[in-house]
């Protein structure tokens, strides 16, 4: 169903139309597992205003670890399952229709504590969150198995920095899934 309409001219952008099947998925590593879609990218799109959307998909037991962008603005609303953001040290419960709005240089992280996968849409801007989840993931086809858990690459650093990520935290939260 996928159906990219390029603009002819400095007034008119690109139309871009995705099924729900279409887009780039990618399956993540822990602590994270699950896999993301990116659904509008950058490099596929003349945008004035870089910035990449998504969704990402979090198992029970698994989290996003804590981290920052130093800067970008990210938006997240929950459409499925329930859990918690963590961001400055403080605790939100999310659930289907909440929608949190994250600033540059916010500590955050989100936990999946409950028996049902977490599911959202993410916004970034500027983009550089999805290259960071191709660098880091493997790629995910159509009825593909869920593979076993697999580690983040040994140059994940590198990734987060040439990304979307500030340096990594010396005293980030990490949960206990109990």
């Amino acid at each position: 169903m996928s159906m990219i309409e390029k603009g002819n001219n400095a007034d008119l952008g690109d139309i871009l139309v995705l099924g729900p099947d279409d887009g780039k998925d990618y399956w993540q590593p822990v602590p994270a597992n699950g896999f993301i879609s990116v659904r509008i990218d950058p490099e596929e799109l003349e945008i004035q205003s870089p910035f990449s959307l998504g969704t990402q998909t979090l198992p029970p037991a698994s989290y996003v670890r804590e981290h920052y962008h130093p800067i970008h603005d990210e938006v997240l609303h929950f459409i499925r399952g329930e859990g918690k953001a963590r961001i400055d040290g403080k605790e939100y419960i999310v659930k289907p229709g909440v929608t949190i709005f994250v600033g540059r240089g916010r500590r955050h992280m989100f936990i999946n504590d409950s028996d049902s996968e977490l599911h959202w849409l993410w916004f970034i801007q500027p983009n550089g969150l999805e290259i960071f989840f191709k660098d880091i993931g493997i790629d995910k086809q159509p009825g593909q198995p869920e593979p076993e858990p697999f580690p983040r690459p040994a140059n994940v650093l590198e990734i987060e920095k040439t990304t979307a990520f500030g340096p990594p935290l010396k005293d980030a939260y990490v949960p206990r899934f109990d």
